[in-house]
């Protein structure tokens, strides 16, 4: 899984601040936690953002074992329910990071990532289809699932970005993404181990930190929506970060959608278009946008490579292929679909349909083969007035208005259109109306799409990946 470790030299790999390792350290300090470990048992990596972290997940994978990464600031409850759904015996910590209380319970193993040099054994071969990974779903519709990922899941997902995005041993990735998700631990810390490239974390995420990682070595750069959004602001009114960005080789972002306006405001400072992509925690990425291709704003690119995407009805028909506006759910079929979840079989029955997963997001394609994510079904799929209307999408028409900073939208009981669609805005400077919105709207989207409601806000709620936590919206008080 990770071949760049077997015959490693004294190139550096990974870079946290001022603590930097060489991929002969990474190695030694991985057969060190491996040593600790045994085949298959599921182990507790608490994911700071730290070296320890991808010392602790290298050693996991080379003994076999079954990586569970979680959140440093991980609640009780939640923290409880893991524990008693994965049965782990152990966990990974760096050696200075305090666990949180249910861990002191399990066997403690400090990562070192300063292990001296010892007997390399070979790694652990399990096969493609064992576990690697269980990552837990954030539980929005009940106790968080856990996603068991194989293997092969992993390895062919990596190699079908690296396809995609042209990236190389000489590339110097820069991100500040959380290491307890796929996003900043898959892609942003195995990728480039993988492939012999180099990690530079900036720790927390600021506009400025990893500006400066561009304006040095980095030639790549991943992102969320909010970290774009920061860095359009920055660039706008400082021109050294704006030059760092535009140095850029890629610039990468997903988890959540960008909105086209922060995506043309970077690139009017920059020259920067960013690629995105989209992809879930059961099925890894599944488009991309790729380097030497037209970079669309508001879509996610084709299928990457080996992955098979349909979007159908609700009676499980395909879309009409030639109708860009039609939206319906997104199916996936590939290399890259989770095993299950763990301990719950009607849970994984439910999310299959024959070979193809059902992911639960509501999306278009046009007729380029491009992908539009519009949002999930269970929340952003609203049936209003006899027409199917994706939250997503009238977000982004929200978001061109100058008087817009953030944007949501949700669809609550009407008794005479079903659902009637509600607005939640940030204000960006003088609140908009729900005149000039519905005006907006109804001439980029359809009168059918435009807002009925506009309700205003000082911020959004937002997970640690940037994403909009709709439940609580739906909580709040009119």
């Amino acid at each position: 899984m990770l071949p760049t470790l077997l015959e490693p030299g004294d190139g550096e790999a990974i870079r946290f601040g001022a603590t930097a390792l060489s991929y002969r350290e990474v190695r030694d300090a991985t057969v060190a936690v491996a040593r600790a470990l045994e085949p298959a048992e599921r182990v507790i990596v608490l994911a700071t953002p730290a070296p320890e972290t991808c010392v602790a997940v290298a050693g996991a994978l080379w003994a076999g074992a079954v990586a569970v990464p979680i959140n440093p600031r991980i609640g009780v409850a939640e923290l409880e329910h893991v524990l008693a759904d994965a049965a782990p015996r152990r966990v990974l910590a760096g050696p200075d990071a305090g666990v949180p209380g249910p861990l002191r319970s399990l066997e403690r193993l400090d990562v070192d990532v300063a292990a001296a040099s010892g007997p390399s054994p070979r790694p652990a071969d399990p096969g493609d289809e064992a576990p690697a990974f269980v990552f837990y779903t954030s539980g929005t519709t009940g106790p968080p699932k856990g996603v068991v990922v194989p293997r092969r899941a992993v390895t062919s997902n990596l190699d079908a970005l690296a396809d995609a995005w042209e990236l190389t041993p000489d590339d110097v990735l820069a991100h500040g993404l959380p290491l307890f998700h796929v996003h900043g631990l898959v892609l942003g810390v195995l990728g480039p181990l993988r492939l012999g490239a180099r990690l530079h974390h900036v720790g927390r995420f600021s506009a400025d930190a990893l500006a400066a990682e561009l304006a040095g070595e980095a030639t790549v750069a991943y992102g969320v929506p909010t970290m774009y959004r920061d860095l359009a602001d920055a660039a706008e009114t400082d021109p050294p970060v704006a030059a760092a960005l535009g140095r850029a080789r890629l610039l990468v972002s997903g988890s959540a959608a960008l909105p086209v306006r922060d995506f043309e405001r970077i690139e009017a400072v920059t020259g920067q278009r960013v690629v995105e992509r989209y992809g879930t925690t059961e099925s890894l990425m599944i488009c991309a946008e790729r380097a030497a291709d037209e970079r669309r704003p508001g879509f996610v690119g084709p299928p990457i490579r080996d992955v098979d995407v349909r979007i159908v009805e609700d009676d499980g028909a395909d879309v009409d292929a030639h109708d860009e506006q039609a939206i319906g759910e997104v199916l996936v079929r590939g290399p890259n679909l989770f095993l299950g979840y763990l301990n719950r079989p009607a849970d994984t029955r439910a999310a299959f349909r024959d070979a193809w997963f059902a992911t639960g997001d509501i999306a278009g394609r046009g007729v380029d083969g491009y992908v539009r994510v519009v949002g999930r079904r269970a929340t952003d799929l609203i049936k209003t007035g006899g027409f199917k209307v994706g939250a997503g999408e009238v977000e982004a028409a929200l978001m061109r208005h100058p008087g817009v900073a953030e944007a949501a939208v949700t669809g609550e009981p009407d008794d005479r259109l079903g659902e009637r669609i509600v607005a939640w805005v940030v204000p960006r400077g003088a609140a908009p109306t729900l005149e000039d919105l519905q005006d907006l709207v109804a001439e980029q989207l359809g009168p059918h799409k435009r807002p009925r409601e506009l309700r205003c806000l000082e911020r959004l709620p937002r997970n640690d990946m940037g994403k909009i936590v709709k439940s609580e919206l739906a909580a709040r008080p009119e």
